[in-house]
């Protein structure tokens, strides 16, 4: 997998799905990216993966959409005419959106649904722009165009075109929050469901790729690796340690890890910790080791701690249980001297009493704190 292009990945439980354009197919991994192996899809370049609870879905390019209901050990190829180079493919439930390029006159893509897993389709109106990425939630569709941001509030049965006209090659939404990357003006943020547009980060960037996770925001970019934004899109910082400047085409979260796919190196991976976990807060020396308490407290399902740190430090912040079991590492790596803010995303454990240890070089300290669901 090293030397390998890799358009577009995809998770389901705890398997992720690598798929690789010049006729390498899908790659499967079934222990967070450690090992891989080819699928039976091979010769095809596939542009785009999308699963589901049943299926696997291979958007291709110039051979139409495959599906697998066995984690790619076999494959199907769904008819669809003459719409075969696949540019965007996204699934929930039962209800697959794609765009489609299409080589003759009227030049563009074209949006085509399909409800009973790529059994039967059908075209909508959105016809004019290339569709190149697309955000489904329930009935309601964003489609990322040549021609800006388009939406639909009925299953693509009538399209409104949003405010932003930018060329748009990546969407992700965080509740109310879409976010939209454009392909030479960076990303575009509206907080009220696309009615507004504010330009967030990166003139002249060209970004790949969106992802979100909690507050969190990860944007692959053409040439300058991944950039990450804790406060919502707010603000942005590169984060490229061991991965380098790379042009990262897709993003992936699995389980505690972020996963990027490449121009040339394959699959990255990195704990979401590392990430996510520590932003600094100021550039101020302080005094004193401390710990603060997390706040809120109690709470549901998220939290910030904060700490200072006189000197620099081999430093480790450390979730246990009530019982003393570590359930989660939020911060292993050395720091700088600063003050440091720490946030706990806590969706998958269950209500109860847990404590944070912040242990340094020379100082330990633990706190309490409760999370009520």
């Amino acid at each position: 997998m090293s030397n390998i292009v890799v358009y577009s990945l995809a998770c389901r439980g705890n398997s992720i799905f690598a798929g690789s354009t010049w006729g390498s197919g899908i790659f499967l991994s079934t222990n967070n990216g450690t090992n891989w192996t080819q699928t039976s899809l091979i010769n095809q370049s596939v542009r785009v993966i999308a699963v589901n609870e049943n299926y696997i879905f291979a958007g291709t390019l110039g051979n139409g959409i495959y599906s697998s209901s066995n984690n790619g050990t076999n494959w199907n190829q769904t008819s669809i005419g003459m719409y075969n180079e696949i540019s965007s493919l996204v699934t929930e439930g039962s209800n697959i959106v794609s765009g489609f390029r299409h080589a003759a006159p009227p030049y563009g893509l074209y949006l085509v649904t399909s409800t009973n897993n790529c059994q039967t389709w059908a075209a909508t109106g959105l016809s004019s722009h290339n569709v190149l990425a697309l955000v489904l939630n329930g009935s309601n569709i964003f489609a990322g165009t040549t021609g800006g941001v388009y939406f639909s509030t009925n299953f693509g049965g009538n399209w409104i075109q949003s405010p932003l006209r930018e060329n748009t090659f990546s969407l992700a939404q965080n509740g109310n929050f879409i976010y939209a990357g454009t392909s030479n003006n960076g990303i575009y943020m509206s907080t009220n469901y696309g009615t507004n547009w504010n330009q967030t980060l990166f003139n002249n960037r060209f970004i790949y790729s969106l992802i979100c996770n909690g507050d969190n925001v990860f944007a692959g970019t053409c040439g300058n690796g991944v950039y990450i934004s804790n406060d919502n899109g707010s603000s942005w910082t590169q984060r490229n340690e061991g991965l380098g400047n790379d042009t990262i085409y897709s993003l992936c979260i699995v389980s505690d890890y972020i996963f990027a796919g490449t121009k040339s190196k394959g699959v990255y991976r990195r704990m979401l910790s590392e990430l996510i976990g520590i932003n600094p807060i100021s550039i101020e020396i302080p005094l004193n080791f401390s710990l603060s308490q997390n706040y809120p407290n109690p709470f549901n399902p998220a939290t910030k701690i904060q700490f200072a740190l006189p000197n620099s430090s081999d430093t480790k912040l450390i979730i246990y249980d009530a019982i003393g079991k570590e359930v989660e590492t939020l911060v292993n790596e050395s720091l700088e001297a600063g003050i440091y803010e720490v946030s706990w995303y806590a969706e998958k454990f269950s209500s109860g009493i847990y404590f944070y240890q912040l242990t340094t070089d020379i100082h330990t300290d633990t706190k309490k704190m409760i999370l009520v669901k």
